[in-house]
């Protein structure tokens, strides 16, 4: 291998800020502390959030739309504080040391969820029929679970980024087990919901409260090991200014020069004459014929020019202005993952309140929480992720000729369907357990007889939707965005989440709010027995199906991006 050869040509770094050695850093040796990382930090988050609304229901007397609610909008929170890490990793701290930040605040969060559960005073005082919290016990709770929303905001967007700067885009074998890692990665996350779905799970609604959230507090230390034991083999991509800085830049410099003239001949748009972009940890992008409007800010003028390089204020590269039409194209996809986002956010709320009224025995002495259903979402993906990786892309890569059986977007649009058919399959379900209430007058029994474990299609099916959708969009996300961007696009493909728990949320609002009128119960009253969640089950397939239909329309017309140069 020659000298040249030796390091990366990507721009990244090793712990020491020397051009990373291929040899002694990044690849599959540096990511196994970042996939073991990201299994015990998953093990953590699932173990307290996956049986969530049934804590809020037992510990904190709230009803079915109530805790639904509360759960939705901190499970939101958590995708939309990835906006703060995430920009702070791009612009200022890097990767590696936001994560390092940000998981003392997630820790401390765990500890104080942990204590709330079982330390006299904070733990709500309960009796046969019911508990009482307190005002200062409900406010310690919540307290609790929005520091832990603000940690998971600094380490989901950099976790899977900072594990695919391991792999050299510009060494076309790295790249392919770039494509490789997303799936792994997808997998190992699972891995730890599994734990959390069957055992802690099991553990909270069996043994106790205090032993459910304090064995995540103890994954999460576990996690924080694995990611320090890697730290002399991680590549580090420079962080690159404030991105935010940039894009208003250009949009500023577009208004200013709205009566300049863009140039027939493109190749007169400024941009610097060097091989390396301006911008650290970035390569210099081509330029496209969209939104042509911001092509402005690169046009050169005789007043840019006055004292040496023109200031960004007057005058933009044309990567700079690359860089803002590459997330303008990028809105229209995230925006169709948020309804995908809803029907996934509905296992931890509505599945399990499906499930609470269906038979949870297995066997005459052992029951399944409800909650532990969603380890079949989570056997599902542990399923379909490898399955995918080395059966379907090497199958569809003899019909397709791409070098990854499908493009990012027909990865996406596939996931789409089958989460059209996961909704479908739930509604079927209601709708024949709702039979069996009204032809055995089953109307107030707690549980009827209808064994909980035909809710496994439903699950099954939304974990193949994610392997597809899911990792497809991680994949796309990252591809797709400027180099110096990533983080920030990462978190942006993550509030689709959010904004999916934000619409459930709504959706349960305004159907409870519609159905209730006139003193009716309403679809999804505090006896699902009474109710019509069949009805919702619909009306969330509905939403699906338009969205699909947008989604078509929005992939076909997409450019991908092209990079040129290096970055330094």
């Amino acid at each position: 291998m020659a000298e040249g050869d030796i390091y990366t040509k990507d721009g990244t770094v090793d712990f020491h800020n020397n051009p990373a050695n291929k040899n002694k850093t990044g690849n599959w040796k540096a990511c196994r502390f970042i996939l073991g990382n990201e299994c015990c930090e998953r093990l953590a988050y699932y173990g307290m959030g996956t049986n969530l609304v049934n804590y809020l229901q037992l510990r904190f007397n709230q009803g079915n739309a109530t805790a639904s609610k509360n759960v939705n909008d901190w499970s939101g929170t958590c995708y939309l504080t990835p906006l703060i890490g995430a920009f702070l990793a791009d612009a200022y701290l890097g990767r590696f040391w936001t994560i390092a930040g940000f998981v003392v605040v997630y820790i401390l969060g765990l500890v104080l969820l942990t204590m709330s559960a079982s330390v006299g005073g904070l733990t709500p005082h309960c009796d046969k029929d019911s508990c009482h919290p307190t005002t200062v016990q409900s406010t310690v709770l919540f307290i609790a679970l929005y520091m832990i929303a603000l940690g998971t905001g600094g380490i989901k967007p950099c976790v899977s980024s900072f594990g695919a700067d391991q792999f050299d885009e510009s060494d076309d074998i790295e790249r392919e087990k770039k494509s490789s890692f997303f799936n792994w990665f997808y997998l190992s996350i699972n891995i730890g919901a599994l734990i959390a779905a069957s055992v802690l799970v099991w553990i909270q609604m069996n043994v106790g409260w205090g032993w459910g959230f304090g064995v995540p507090t103890v994954a999460m230390a576990m996690a924080i090991v694995f990611f320090f034991l890697g730290s002399g083999l991680y590549r580090h991509q420079k962080p690159g200014g404030s991105p935010l800085t940039r894009i208003f830049q250009v949009i500023v410099v577009t208004f200013k020069k709205l009566n300049v003239k863009v140039p027939a001949d493109k190749s007169l748009l400024y941009e610097t004459t060097d091989e390396e972009c301006n911008i650290a940890g970035s390569r210099k992008l081509e330029h496209t014929e969209e939104l042509k409007l911001f092509d402005k800010a690169a046009v050169e003028t005789e007043n840019d020019q006055i004292k040496g390089l023109p200031s960004p204020w007057r005058l933009c590269t044309v990567t700079q202005v690359e860089e803002l039409k590459s997330i303008i194209r990028l809105l229209p996809i995230w925006a169709s993952g948020i309804v995908f986002s809803t029907v996934y956010g509905q296992m931890n709320t509505i599945f399990v309140l499906q499930g609470n009224t269906m038979d949870q025995h297995m066997g005459p002495h052992f029951q399944i929480p409800s909650a532990s259903l969603s380890l079949f979402d989570t056997l599902s993906v542990i399923f379909w992720a490898p399955v995918y990786d080395q059966v379907i892309v090497p199958f569809a890569r003899k019909f397709t000729g791409h070098e990854r059986g499908f493009t990012t977007l027909q990865r996406m649009g596939i996931g789409l369907v089958v989460s059209i058919l996961a909704m479908v399959t739930a509604g079927v379900l209601e709708v024949v357990r709702i039979d069996i209430v009204k032809r055995n007058n089953y109307y107030d029994l707690k549980t009827i007889p209808m064994s909980i474990f035909w809710q496994v299609p439903q699950y099954f099916l939304i974990g193949c939707a994610e392997v597809f959708t899911f990792i497809g969009q991680l994949e796309f996300f990252y591809d797709q965005a400027p180099d110096a961007m990533r983080s920030l696009c990462s978190a942006l493909s993550l509030t689709t989440t959010a904004l999916g728990s934000y619409l459930s949320s709504l959706l349960v609002t305004i159907v409870t709010k519609v159905t209730t009128r006139h003193g009716e119960l309403g679809w999804i009253p505090d006896n699902l027995n009474r109710g019509h969640l069949d009805y919702f089950y619909w009306l969330l397939s509905i939403l699906s199906l338009l969205n699909f239909f947008v989604y078509l329309l929005i992939a076909r017309s997409y450019k991908y991006k092209k990079v040129t140069g290096r970055s330094h």
